[in-house]
């Protein structure tokens, strides 16, 4: 009895063992603070992604690429899963999304010269604003009048834009625009204004590409762990030392 109590358990431990073990090839965009292969943890968002996959039975492999290859690799399935996007219902027609794992602040900057007071979203009529291409912002700027949305591939063309006045506005998430003001134009973080336009909050989800056999079980798994670190306050300790590491441009 004993001896067969032994082979139970051995052969137990080994299919956890291995269940651990189960590799998922994931892809995320650089998108400082959030990925980075030169941050600590590779960003916040993938340090959150592996804390809550250590809690499931699936070991994620998680490579830096254009956010283009990232998206169109997990939507044609070479990549299982996106570790870090924003929802969107065009996005989920190939993509299952977790349940949201971070919370992320829009914010809309001016250069502190410019005369104009924008509070709401109608008062960027008639002007230029800085965006980045293929990001999911949740806002409708098709009904502000005369708005001109002025595409480039990253944040910081856009806050050089704005600095030399070929837009007016730059929309982005607080953290990023926070980080690159302070790793790039830190002499210049005095010529920023956060304007009072309050946008809604965006969320960063895992979203596992529906080509994979059991992508409901994966996302299963990646929420029921989520719920127990975010009881457990793994989560906002992750956050908050992440947070504390940049002054905030208001």
């Amino acid at each position: 009895m004993i001896r067969l109590f032994s082979v139970l358990l051995a052969t137990l431990l080994f299919a956890g063992a291995v269940q651990a073990q189960t590799p998922l090839r994931m892809i995320a965009n650089t998108s400082p603070p959030y990925a980075d292969a030169q941050l600590p943890e590779q960003g916040l968002a993938l340090e959150i992604v592996r804390e809550v996959f250590d809690g499931t039975g699936f070991a994620p492999d998680i490579s830096i690429e254009s956010w283009s290859r990232a998206i169109e690799g997990a939507q044609l399935g070479v990549y299982d899963a996106l570790a870090s996007v924003w929802y969107s219902d065009e996005r989920a027609k190939d993509l299952l999304f977790s349940e949201p794992y971070l919370s992320s602040e829009l914010i809309i900057l001016k250069h502190r010269d410019n005369p104009r007071s924008y509070n709401q979203l109608a008062d960027l009529s008639g002007a230029r604003l800085g965006v980045r291409r293929d990001y999911a912002y949740g806002v409708d700027f098709a009904a502000v009048h005369d708005l001109t949305l002025v595409k480039e591939n990253h944040l910081i063309q856009n806050l050089l834009n704005l600095l030399n006045g070929t837009v007016d506005a730059v929309i982005g998430d607080r953290r990023t625009v926070t980080l690159q003001v302070h790793e790039y134009l830190r002499d210049k973080i005095t010529h920023f204004d956060v304007v009072a336009i309050e946008l809604p909050p965006v969320a960063r989800h895992v979203a596992v590409s529906r080509a994979v056999a059991d992508h409901e079980g994966i996302v299963k798994a990646f929420n029921a762990s989520l719920a127990k670190a975010q009881k457990d306050g793994s989560i906002d300790a992750i956050v908050k030392k992440w947070d504390e590491r940049y002054t905030q441009i208001d």
